[in-house]
């Protein structure tokens, strides 16, 4: 017997699953890797500056995860750097693996990828709760290589119907799943190598993008220069974008 399907998931003509966009809100990520099974401890927070101080230190620290929503066009001008292949290291799988790094082949499902990334690496992997569906899919991804990582979030009813209870939320009406979305979700975490990584379902696998000293997290000048602030300036003055970053709660 099969699971009934999920309202809201597309098919397109040629089969692929397609998913309702979620919204770029802080509350439904937030929402959504609850929904998952991460520790309420972990929240998502608009960062307002890149370069001001005062605007910086009203993100808690340490900053365990960024996600960057980049336009197309300058999500492109800052891939075409990296196509050569000097950056991109091979995604690999099992306990030693640097990063894990999850291929999209859900369509509308960015956002989702993030999110898995932002929550399966790094500092922010401790508060994944024992039991949870997340810890599940990441048990199960951990040994996989990039294709049968992906099949595996193709096939997980658990994703999809956490993805759907929150895509509906928000400050504006959710699209339909059909509805293409011209933005890339691009996550910047801390490696176990001590390297700031950028992750993004739609590349061939992770980029290092360099050493972080030890307590630098990916909110320090140095992981802002290599990862975040490429695609700002490569955006040559086209403010399309936004950044968020996963942490605690700020302190009273």
């Amino acid at each position: 017997m099969t699971d009934p399907p999920t309202p809201g998931v597309y098919y397109s003509a040629t089969g692929k699953k397609t998913f309702v966009p979620l919204e770029n809100n802080p509350a439904v990520f937030t929402s959504l890797i609850h929904h998952l099974g991460v520790s309420p401890a972990l929240t998502f927070h608009d960062i307002y500056s890149l370069t001001d101080p005062a605007l910086l230190s009203l993100v808690p620290r340490p900053t365990h995860a960024l996600i960057f929503i980049s336009p197309s066009k300058v999500y492109h001008r800052v891939r075409s750097h990296d196509a050569d292949g000097k950056e991109l290291r091979d995604a690999g799988s099992g306990p030693d693996e640097n990063v894990m790094w999850f291929k999209q082949t859900i369509g509308n499902a960015c956002g989702l990828i993030a999110l898995l990334h932002a929550v399966a690496n790094g500092s922010a992997r401790e508060f994944v709760k024992a039991g949870s569906a997340l810890e599940g899919i990441l048990q199960a991804a951990e040994p996989l290589k990039p294709v049968e990582r992906a099949r595996l979030l193709y096939d997980s009813v658990a994703l999809e119907r956490a993805h759907m209870a929150v895509a509906v939320q928000g400050d504006t009406v959710a699209p339909i799943a059909a509805e293409h979305v011209g933005y890339h979700f691009i996550c910047f975490v801390k490696g176990r190598d001590g390297h700031l990584w950028e992750l993004e379902g739609g590349w061939e696998g992770p980029i290092d993008r360099g050493v972080l000293r030890e307590g630098e997290d990916v909110l320090s000048e140095r992981a802002l220069e290599a990862g975040v602030r490429r695609y700002v300036r490569a955006a040559e003055g086209n403010v399309d974008f936004s950044v968020v970053a996963l942490a605690g709660e700020m302190e009273e």
